[in-house]
C-alpha cells in the first residue's frame, strides 16, 4: 500500500512537470512515460516478482502486450524508474498475468520477455 501511494505521489508530481510529447513514437502520440502513468494498478506487481498481478495491472498491460515496441518504452521509462519499478520484474508481468499471446522472447534493452 505504502509503495504504491509512493507511485502515485510520483507519478503525479512528474505528470505536473513534465510535457507531454506530441509526436508518433513507440506508443503513438503518447510518450511512454505519459503511457507509465497508467500503470498505477502494477506497482507492487513490478516491484515483487512474488505478489499478485491485480486484475487492473494486467488489463493496462494487455493493451501493450500487442505493441511490445511501446510494452518496453513504458517499462524502462523515466517515469516508471522513478517510481520504483525493477525492470527485470516488471517485464514478468503480461507472463504472470497469464496471457498466451505474449511477446516471449523480445529484447527489451538488456531484458527479455520471458
Amino acid at each position: 500500500m505504502v509503495s504504491s501511494m509512493k507511485f502515485i505521489c510520483i507519478l503525479g508530481m512528474i505528470l505536473l512537470v513534465g510535457a507531454v510529447v506530441d509526436g508518433a513514437g513507440e506508443c503513438g502520440r503518447s510518450s511512454p512515460d505519459n503511457e507509465a502513468m497508467k500503470l498505477a494498478p502494477c506497482a507492487g506487481a513490478a516491484q515483487d516478482a512474488n505478489a499478485a498481478v491485480p486484475g487492473g495491472c494486467c488489463a493496462q498491460i494487455k493493451r501493450f502486450s500487442q505493441n511490445p515496441k511501446c510494452l518496453c518504452a513504458v517499462l524502462l521509462s523515466d517515469t516508471a524508474k522513478a517510481s520504483g519499478v525493477q525492470p527485470e520484474v516488471a517485464l514478468t508481468i503480461p507472463k504472470r498475468c497469464n496471457f498466451a499471446n505474449r511477446p516471449v522472447g523480445y529484447k527489451c534493452g538488456p531484458y527479455t520477455l520471458p
